[in-house]
């Protein structure tokens, strides 16, 4: 175990954690919300400090980061734990256990790690980046932000697949050292965020909007979830506010929907409602609209806004660049990429 940041002590030896925006009160013994982060007698620990669950080597695109480094490899890592309890999660077998399977286990599993063998890991498999991924960074903040440095300095990027939620203060900490982050806008309603999720739309929405103040380079997914937000109206929402409050440059994925864990009666995402979704955020005025976890609808290549041709061009996790070190070949406009 390893003190957490970001926490006050309270009366009883009670704690207020302050990392993310469940602003856990949490009791002497107990955990909070994610499952990992313990009061031990008036000190909050984190379980999760170098407890690695999860370690790949993927594309960048499967994050996905289309804009981010195209068509390199992310050195991908995850502890067990999340701040959310979403029904739809596909990694629910590491997210959810501490709160489930775990609960009741006075440490959390996974292979030690150290910073430094996780940097030297990521070079040595010839990554441009690391990879805070799988559950959420958030909740392992302490030991991605000693990862994040080390790997700052020896020239590695640190990208996060996130929710959201990491409350200011650690964004804050972590923005000298953050790259990328695509975020999961989930939902456009409030009912929704708490339903499915266990949190609040708001926090969310004011996080994208720091990021991109920021100048953190901010891709969003939003997984289209039969009879939960595929609809036009709800669709129209968040494309509107990506282009309104976060640039019209700003990729947004919108992706199918596989029955899980959960939510496992519900059907899958068919691909007429991703070429919809793709639509709307093109009607909206995005200019890069990407839908993913489905193939033969030829809406992941990425093409100029300026011509309308294909400068990437995508199948799965193959890539072709047509860009001249990120602009058009064919009319010479900016494509947004960082490379």
């Amino acid at each position: 175990m390893k003190e957490a940041l970001f926490y006050k002590k309270l009366e009883d030896n009670k704690v207020k954690c302050e990392l993310c925006h469940q602003f856990c009160q949490i009791m002497s013994g107990k955990r909070g919300l994610c499952g990992v982060r313990e009061n031990s007698g008036g000190t909050l620990q984190t379980l999760v400090y170098g407890k690695i669950a999860s370690a790949n080597i993927d594309p960048i695109e499967k994050k996905p980061f289309f804009h981010f480094l195209p068509g390199s490899q992310a050195f991908s890592i995850a502890t067990v734990g999340c701040n959310f309890s979403c029904a739809n999660c596909q990694n629910a077998d590491i997210s959810q256990s501490p709160k489930e399977k775990l609960k009741f286990l006075s440490q959390m599993p996974g292979s030690e790690a150290t910073p430094e063998q996780v940097v030297k890991l990521a070079l040595e498999s010839n990554c441009q980046s690391i990879a805070y991924t799988y559950t959420e960074p958030t909740i392992f903040f302490e030991f991605a932000l000693d990862c994040m440095k080390l790997a700052k300095k020896s020239g590695l990027k640190n990208v996060w697949v996130s929710n959201g939620y990491t409350n200011l203060p650690a964004l804050e900490m972590a923005k000298p050292y953050l790259d990328a982050v695509n975020v999961d806008l989930k939902f456009f309603s409030e009912k929704n965020y708490q339903k499915i999720c266990g949190a609040k739309l708001q926090p969310v929405l004011d996080n994208l909007i720091w990021y991109k103040q920021n100048n953190i380079w901010l891709e969003i997914t939003t997984l289209l979830i039969p009879t939960l937000n595929e609809g036009s109206d709800e669709l129209t929402k968040i494309a509107r506010f990506i282009k309104d409050q976060l640039g019209a440059n700003t990729p947004w994925h919108v992706s199918a929907f596989f029955p899980q864990y959960k939510l496992n009666k519900i059907p899958a995402t068919v691909p007429a409602d991703i070429k919809k979704a793709w639509q709307i955020g093109r009607a909206v005025g995005l200019n890069y609209v990407y839908g993913g976890n489905i193939f033969g609808q030829q809406t992941e290549d990425t093409s100029c806004p300026a011509c309308g041709q294909t400068a990437i061009s995508r199948q799965g996790y193959q890539v072709k660049r047509f860009d001249n070190k990120g602009l058009c070949p064919f009319c010479g406009a900016k494509i947004d990429l960082i490379i």
